[in-house]
């Protein structure tokens, strides 16, 4: 349950004329980037090198933790002063130029303030990460902050920086960080062969990631989140749109606004981005693309759209509690959660949420600031929207305002690893994510999961392979298979594997899964949304075929939406060999909701063209009782066609 709460500094007043939807203007970003970075900065070390936040440290260590403070919240600064063309009411740039030259003056030392020095991802590589927003903060400010520095200063931060250059990052966004690091180096006449390879590099592997539709792949495997958005666009975009490079601007902008095409819908109408992936510490973050978008013209929404969306995200997550009584974002969503994060969040990990501050390089007189706030797109009428390159299906309800996200791609799996259950995540694991709920923990039952039971074990779902993805006027399907992995015994069944088709039609998303190779004596499970009990959003699921029992499990870790949840869950009797499950399932806010037994009047599932639901096809054919269509799931050879029409007179 989400908890409105007063902030720990002063906004403006409202403008509702403007900003109808939030009241917010730009005047509320300058206030809320002074108000956090007036409160991380009283944790501070003398010499301002460090901004040791309160809390339990990463696993980088606390003098990283230290950095990250000072590097995210420096991005906050720079994008704050920038935007307002040098003008700094409360002298940040000073604060952080005295750091740089505390920082950098005997890195790699154990005193009070010099930062870790820049290693191999694996060793000693978060700093890599941080260098990224000291360099982008210092070309964002130069001529107030980079061209009054010493010399003496401006080569040490510059010997410091180059050891992004010279180490290994990890293999994912993380190639953007010697990127940007080499792109400011260039911008202030201090490039070399160096710099250029590490640029090069970093573009060689950004395009071999790119997988259509907007969509960036965070590394070889098939990671999509909001990553793309917060890394992967920003970085390139940015530094083109910086640098006034025309032709970057123009290969690197038609992928942000192909991005944002999708990416638009996945904001709730209460301004929420979606809660799927990782680093949701990150938060309002996820708006980032939208406001760079706008800034660098790269963009299909009107400026009054981009206005609702960023606005939205900030004051979603101002007004819930993201900023505590001391004025510090916390490790969380709404609030603290732990379930959340991961091992290398620390104190000050939320502050990349300064990313989304990009949006104050808009000057006052900005279309994005001048324009009145125009509705969202999840505000529209409903929407299914496919995008096949990620595997995902996006499913949007006008009265609720309520967004899901079907995945049936993105697995946050390297390319190396084991099918195995022992690093599933529940951030990517699930079939679906939303803007209202968030997945259980580990530790409680699993929502929104197909798991198959053998010897008493669950099985989980790691690598997700897309089957294809549609979508047509009011609908839309995708589909994927995976291996069930199991936690304990052998980590596979010999021949087992599942096959799942979503298909979305207003709140409505129906369950299509094919089990083959089903050992004697196996069970499945079927969950659904996990959900505050009595609370504004309603989780329902219904058996349509091969599902017996139903009941309602207990979540007693709750969500980073709830502190405490429940979830239906249907299953079936022992079965063996190649089983077909069909069920209904809805997520839904708004109040006049009613149940799903309607819904649809007529289920068929009926053999294939070679023989029967026992033989290696199938097919399924649902009827929606309110208008009498028809939707048909063919299963072939790893393959899957859906079919979705009106049956006339």
């Amino acid at each position: 349950m989400s908890t409105f709460r007063s902030l720990s500094f002063e906004l403006p007043p409202e403008d509702r004329a403007s900003s109808p939807f939030t009241g917010y203007t730009r005047g509320h970003w300058e206030a809320a980037a002074d108000g956090l970075l007036r409160a991380a900065w009283r944790w501070a070390t003398p010499g301002g090198a460090l901004l040791d936040l309160p809390g339990a440290p990463s696993h980088s260590g606390v003098r990283s933790d230290g950095l990250e403070g000072y590097a995210r919240t420096f991005l906050a600064a720079a994008f704050r002063v920038a935007g307002a063309e040098g003008k700094d009411p409360h002298e940040w740039l000073e604060r952080y130029g005295r750091g740089l030259a505390s920082g950098t003056r005997t890195p790699g030392r154990d005193d009070a303030e010099s930062w870790p020095l820049i290693l191999d991802h694996h060793l000693q590589g978060q700093p890599m990460v941080e260098s990224a927003s000291v360099a982008l903060g210092l070309r964002l400010t130069r001529p107030w902050l980079w061209d009054r520095l010493d010399s003496g200063v401006q080569d040490r931060a510059e010997q410091w920086l180059r050891g992004a250059l010279r180490h290994v990052p990890a293999g994912n966004n993380w190639y953007l960080f010697p990127y940007t690091v080499a792109g400011f180096l260039e911008s202030v006449g201090r490039g070399d062969a160096e710099t250029a390879r590490a640029r090069e590099r970093a573009l060689e592997l950004l395009e071999g990631w790119y997988r259509g539709d907007g969509w960036y792949a965070d590394g070889d495997g098939r990671a999509f989140d909001h990553y793309n958005g917060w890394a992967l666009h920003l970085y390139p975009v940015l530094d083109a749109h910086l640098a006034g490079d025309d032709s970057a601007a123009a290969h690197h902008g038609a992928r942000l606004r192909e991005h944002l095409e999708s990416f638009s819908l996945m904001f709730g109408g209460d301004g929420a981005p979606l809660h799927f992936g990782r680093s949701l510490t990150y938060r309002f973050a996820a708006s980032a693309a939208v406001g760079l978008g706008a800034v660098s013209g790269n963009t299909p929404l009107a400026p009054g759209v981009s206005r609702r969306l960023v606005n939205g995200a900030l004051r979603y997550f101002l007004e819930r509690g993201a900023s505590g009584d001391d004025g510090l974002l916390s490790l969380g969503w709404h609030g603290p959660h732990p379930a959340t994060l991961q091992s290398y969040s620390g104190p000050a990990s939320p502050y990349w949420a300064s990313k989304a501050f990009v949006a104050l390089l808009a000057p006052a007189g900005h279309p994005l600031w001048r324009s009145v706030e125009e509705a969202a797109p999840s505000e529209g009428s409903d929407r299914v929207l496919s995008v096949p390159a990620p595997g995902f299906l996006v499913q949007s309800t006008r009265a609720d305002g309520v967004v899901r996200l079907h995945n049936h791609g993105s697995d946050h799996v390297r390319p190396d690893e084991a099918e195995s259950a022992a690093d599933t995540d529940p951030h990517y694991a699930r079939l679906a994510y939303s803007t209202v709920t968030g997945p259980t923990s580990a530790a409680n039952p699993a929502d929104n999961h197909l798991s198959v039971t053998v010897g008493g074990v669950r099985s989980t779902r790691r690598r997700i392979r897309p089957l294809g993805a549609g979508h047509g006027e009011g609908w839309g399907w995708a589909a994927s298979w995976h291996l069930p992995a199991f936690p304990a015994g052998p980590s596979t069944v010999p021949g087992l594997r599942v096959e799942s088709v979503t298909v979305a039609r207003g709140r409505y998303e129906l369950r299509v899964h094919r089990i083959l190779g089903a050992p004697d004596g196996a069970r499945a499970e079927l969950t659904g949304w996990a959900a505050e009990p009595g609370g504004p959003v309603r989780s329902q699921l219904y058996a349509l075929h091969g599902w017996e029992a139903l009941e309602e499990v207990r979540a007693p870790q709750g969500t980073a939406f709830t502190r405490w949840a429940v979830l239906p869950r249907l299953a079936t009797a022992d079965m063996a060999g190649n089983v077909v499950l069909v069920a209904l399932a809805s997520l839904t806010a708004e109040p006049a909701a009613g149940p799903l037994a309607p819904i649809v009047d007529e289920v068929h599932v009926r053999p294939g063209p070679d023989g029967g639901i026992g033989a290696a096809e199938a097919e399924v054919e649902v009827g929606w009782a309110e208008d009498g269509t028809r939707t048909r799931i063919a299963f072939g050879q790893g393959a899957v066609a859906v079919e979705h029409s009106q049956v006339g007179p």
